[in-house]
């Protein structure tokens, strides 16, 4: 039982389940919405909120210290008390101009809390008129930034169904966010990625980011040379392929000195060998002394030139004998009419939600976060 479910089921019933209900097990961190099995998000019915409202909330709200919320409900919500230990909410199904009205001086949410907050969620979803723009999502986030001085966790990425990318080539603000230890972004581009790392966030100890396009040309000109020292964990997702994984991405982690925990979701064309064990051992974990977890899911796919030796599954495995995370799976493929070769490798368990290109070599598992599939042949 949820503990909404167990505060709207249990309470006023008697003296004791009262005193059960009462503790912070099921009060300090409390979600009022609801999740359906394909993760989306509703609000809960007029009734349960009604209750929350009126009987509820005015009683346990200096308990609270985590609010989970359908965004249409939050200002209400934060009108049955006042909060006093509240330091984390998370805003769901959130449209861009909602949004705007939220997040401006005047609202309850701003106003009494912007001092306190210093854990945010936002999960936004398509308007009904029209989806966000960049140039709108960049401008919420840097809103959001200014408005509550003492963040430090920002997740702005979190959606199962729609994804709002933030751009810096035209707006890019000069603030410095000091507070900031921990941030989950979506991207347009490579030096997007680079102008967040560029002092604006100096004391950034976890970084998650979601990049659209990587490649070199961009209206911003960012230094990607300076080390990185703060930074401890660092996971980068781009599900298009690049032909600039020498050129951006490792310098990029060259830069991390001090990473302990690193996550690569990769597609990569344009070399002219595979990436395998002897190249991330080379271009990457050579590179980070503190490095002990290491996740990985990278596509290369190389030319075909009429090789005679071509590697097989063993060899790139073999590539992987001395990891200290033996569990590494390779697949490779050859495909003569395209003229090109293609090595798949991931660390195991399957971490991710999707699996693409799906051939005859595919080698089976247990991949229990999978929920999107495709097949190549």
């Amino acid at each position: 039982m949820d503990n909404d479910q167990a505060l709207y089921s249990l309470m006023d019933v008697n003296k004791r389940l009262n005193t059960i209900v009462y503790d912070s097990i099921f009060t300090s961190h409390l979600t009022l919405m609801s999740r359906s099995s394909n993760d989306s998000i509703n609000s809960l019915s007029d009734t349960v909120l009604d209750r929350f409202y009126f009987s509820i909330l005015p009683l346990i709200h200096h308990k609270i210290q985590w609010l989970n919320v359908e965004s249409s409900s939050i200002e209400r919500i934060l009108l049955c008390g006042n909060y006093p230990n509240l330091y984390g909410v998370g805003l769901y199904n959130l449209e861009i101009e909602r949004a705007k009205h939220l997040f401006t001086d005047g609202n309850i949410f701003t106003d009494l809390f912007k001092n306190q907050i210093l854990s945010l969620i936002i999960c936004m979803i398509k308007s009904k008129k029209q989806a966000s723009t960049k140039d709108e999502n960049t401008i919420l986030f840097t809103r959001i930034l200014t408005v509550f001085p003492n963040l430090q966790y920002l997740n702005f990425e979190s959606s199962s169904f729609y994804s709002p990318y933030c751009s810096f080539d035209k707006l890019h603000p000069n603030c410095i966010y000091s507070t900031l230890l921990e941030l989950y972004i979506n991207v347009m581009h490579f030096s997007d990625c680079l102008y967040l790392l560029n002092g604006q966030f100096n004391q950034l100890q976890v970084f998650h980011v979601r990049i659209s396009w990587i490649y070199r040309f961009s209206s911003l000109t960012i230094n990607n040379t300076e080390n990185l020292p703060n930074l401890k964990c660092f996971s980068l997702y781009s599900d298009i392929d690049t032909s600039f994984y020498d050129q951006l991405i490792v310098p990029l982690l060259h830069r991390m000195l001090n990473l302990e925990k690193l996550n690569l979701y990769l597609i990569i064309c344009g070399k002219k060998t595979f990436i395998d064990g002897n190249d991330l051992k080379k271009n990457i974990i050579n590179h980070m002394p503190q490095l002990n977890k290491f996740t990985f899911n990278i596509r290369s796919t190389v030319r075909l030139h009429n090789e005679i030796n071509l590697l097989s599954k063993e060899d790139i495995q073999y590539t992987f004998n001395d990891f200290e995370n033996k569990q590494i799976i390779s697949c490779v493929d050859y495909f003569s009419e395209l003229e090109q070769s293609e090595c798949h490798i991931y660390s195991y368990p399957y971490e991710w939600k999707e699996y693409h290109k799906i051939t005859n070599n595919f080698p089976g598992g247990t991949f229990k976060y999978v929920r999107e599939i495709s097949l190549f042949d």
